[in-house]
């Protein structure tokens, strides 16, 4: 709930105080949920409608439910996948992955610091990891009001290396649970890696935005003939590199160190064709007023990569932009796709992995088009 919401309260508020609404005309329960006096969004709320006893079996519950959530996800070879995905499991501004026998807690707010002690015990029974690690937000680490839980502190357990060997459909990728973006690593395109892995066979793949090299080892593991991984971050293609190692294949990778928009602009002049491509940048708008310009962004990503696409070859282009809608950025994908003179049709659209449950509308952050030349 955002503050100008809120009609009166009976009392200031700390962060992380349990706050109850009621209906301003018949004073009638609402809801419930923790004080975030730091926030525009002033209470996260996670109890609608019913009264209840918010305490450790309470937190349980809600462990409980996200966990039978994933039940499919871990029937297959994966041992890594998002435990808590905040406001879609019900707990605002609290994140967990897990990565083998690692936790890793990452918290948005510092109002989930006195829940800790109740969530811990939850997230340790369901999960059966051994190791805990908290990360905390920019925002949280800035904030110089407490200095007891710091950036990539140890919560339980020991931790021998930083970087933690986990599974993914029966492939090994590295995260660094300490150091590493986010928590360590991006699962929410798990499913759409192991599909590109599936288109692979026997192609010439480019990996735009590779980061840690996710799509370009399932494609050299799909028996890609040549993966080509793009990022303008030299230590994530190192990263990508390791990942590579770790898998077996028999492909050719080669890694590209610069400027995406440039780097597909250069291949375009030497008249490079590739079979399979992907377009996964990160987020382009992160506040409102980047919106106009991010679908700027992704015309133009999508008239360089279908130029660069052979004949009969497959183009996937991705979101991760929450406040692009679906229809939008559809809509810049084909007027890019216009520029280029060509007209390839859909052969599927996915949102998030089963681990990333959408809870609310605008929980749909992820956004995935695979088209076919």
């Amino acid at each position: 709930m955002f503050s100008d919401a809120i009609d009166k309260q009976n009392k200031d508020g700390q962060s992380g105080d349990l706050a109850i609404l009621f209906d301003r005309k018949t004073n009638k329960f609402l809801a419930a949920g923790l004080y975030d006096p730091d926030s525009p969004i002033r209470i996260k709320l996670f109890q609608f409608h019913d009264k209840a006893n918010i305490d450790a079996e309470w937190f349980d519950q809600k462990v409980k439910n996200a966990f039978e959530l994933r039940a499919q996800l871990l029937e297959t070879d994966t041992n890594s996948y998002r435990f808590i995905f905040g406001e879609n499991d019900g707990l605002p501004g609290f994140i967990a992955d897990v990565y083998d026998h690692v936790l890793v807690v990452k918290l948005y707010s510092k109002i989930w610091f006195p829940y800790l002690k109740d969530l811990l015990p939850a997230l340790i029974k369901y999960s059966k990891c051994t190791t805990g690690i908290l990360r905390l937000s920019r925002r949280v680490q800035e904030d110089k009001s407490q200095d007891f839980f710091k950036d990539g502190q140890l919560l339980f357990g020991a931790l021998e290396e930083e970087e933690i060997i986990f599974r993914e459909h029966g492939l090994r990728f590295t995260a660094n649970v300490v150091r590493g973006h986010k928590t360590g690593y991006f699962l929410d395109h798990r499913h759409n890696r192991q599909r590109v892995g599936a288109l692979a066979k026997g192609k010439k793949v480019l990996d735009v935005f590779a980061y840690a090299g996710g799509f370009s080892v399932h494609a050299l593991v799909g028996s890609a003939h040549e993966v080509i991984s793009v990022d303008i971050s030299k230590q994530a293609l190192h990263m990508a590199e390791k990942n590579v190692e770790l898998n077996d294949h028999s492909g050719k990778h080669q890694i590209i160190v610069g400027d995406a928009f440039e780097i597909l602009a250069d291949l375009n002049q030497q008249s490079k064709q590739y079979d399979l491509i992907v377009i996964d940048p990160p987020s382009f708008a992160k506040k409102k007023d980047e919106v106009e310009a991010a679908k700027k962004q992704y015309i133009r990503l999508a008239a360089l990569g279908s130029s660069l696409i052979a004949r009969g070859g497959t183009l996937l282009l991705a979101s991760c932009s929450s406040r692009i809608s679906k229809d939008d950025f559809k809509d810049a994908c084909f007027k890019g796709i216009k520029q280029s003179g060509k007209s390839p049709r859909i052969l599927e659209e996915t949102e998030h992995d089963i681990d990333h449950p959408i809870g609310f509308e605008e929980g749909a952050y992820l956004k995935t088009i695979y088209l076919r030349f």
